[in-house]
């Protein structure tokens, strides 16, 4: 994979959209249907011929994501804390995956599983995000690193919402797996901040008025 910078932000803008679906879908009922399926469908696009090509091939399918970057890494003084700290978490958690390959190739195989189920089911239908929910808890939890979730208890203790925050975790893994792979480290947050933010701008800025 090409490591360049245009890849970096589409992997980034990938993880920061599933962890704000994360943030949303513990405090409302309310669906963000077309946000959820790019970032769920992400998580069976193994092959796919670029990061943009993870995410539906379209910018427009990661506005959300793309305004994030500028919004977290950019200089405006208000930042979402609780974002972070979920953004923190996913790196965390990918490191520990990426020195796993047990853990790596049991990931792999029930993915493949998961690409059979998505031929008979769309990615949101409630079986697939139960699937999801379940190998995110088998391959990832199963590490020992948990990410505490925030928000409405009594949202949050309904079986379906765990299940979609489950697979919007897994997405996010997925995301971070990709900036690694386009060249992505915790020093770009230091030392490229302002190129990330300038990239994302550049992003956002080619997204047509119909797309926004």
């Amino acid at each position: 994979m090409d490591k360049s910078l245009s890849n970096q932000i589409i992997a980034l803008a990938g993880l920061c959209q599933a962890v704000k679906l994360v943030q949303h879908s513990a405090r409302s009922t309310s669906s963000m249907q077309q946000e959820l399926a790019v970032c769920l469908g992400s998580v069976a696009k193994l092959d796919a011929a670029s990061p943009l090509d993870v995410y539906g091939g379209e910018l427009a399918n990661l506005k959300m994501g793309l305004q994030l970057i500028v919004d977290q890494l950019g200089d405006k003084p208000e930042k979402d804390v609780e974002l972070t700290r979920y953004l923190v978490g996913v790196f965390a958690l990918e490191r520990k995956l990426h020195k796993n390959p047990k853990q790596m190739d049991q990931l792999a195989n029930k993915l493949q599983h998961l690409e059979r189920q998505l031929q008979h089911f769309t990615v949101t239908d409630d079986n697939v995000i139960a699937n999801l929910a379940d190998i995110y808890s088998n391959c990832i939890s199963s590490m020992g690193s948990r990410i505490q979730i925030y928000g409405q208890p009594e949202i949050l203790k309904q079986n379906n919402v765990q299940h979609k925050v489950r697979a919007l975790l897994l997405a996010a893994i997925r995301a971070a797996v990709l900036w690694r792979q386009a060249g992505g480290s915790r020093l770009h947050f230091i030392f490229k901040r302002r190129k990330l933010v300038a990239e994302a701008k550049q992003a956002l800025a080619q997204l047509s008025p119909s797309s926004l």
